[in-house]
């Protein structure tokens, strides 16, 4: 799948052709996870309205929910100021954190304001 030629002329990815993607619900307006895309992530999300990413880990393509059933319907796709980050707004069906948690944010708090 290509991604649109006009698209891809403002994308600013990293050395590794690579763009952050933030993923927030829809519904409640929390931050889900952060994943990573190339073109082909992209333009495979934007054909087909689901989450889908490129594994740096594992150098392969994956879906949201292909295995755990928790995908993600993409509503919405947005590009940063910069051009150079992401943003999926998305109805998530199931946990998005790999863990089981809903958000991959749930742990782990470094500050927060009393």
């Amino acid at each position: 799948m290509t991604l649109d030629p006009a698209i891809a002329a403002v994308l600013k990815r990293s050395a590794d052709g690579l763009l952050p993607a933030i993923v927030q619900d829809a519904g409640s307006g929390r931050v889900l996870m952060l994943a990573w895309m190339d073109d082909e992530a992209l333009a495979r999300t934007l054909a087909t309205g689901r989450g889908t990413y490129w594994s740096r880990s594992r150098q392969q393509y994956w879906v949201k929910g292909e295995t755990s059933g928790n995908v993600q319907h993409v509503r919405e796709v947005r590009l940063d100021c910069d051009a150079d980050t992401v943003l999926l707004i998305v109805d998530q069906a199931g946990p998005a954190c790999h863990t089981g948690a809903t958000t991959c944010f749930d742990n782990h708090v470094l500050k927060a304001d009393a």
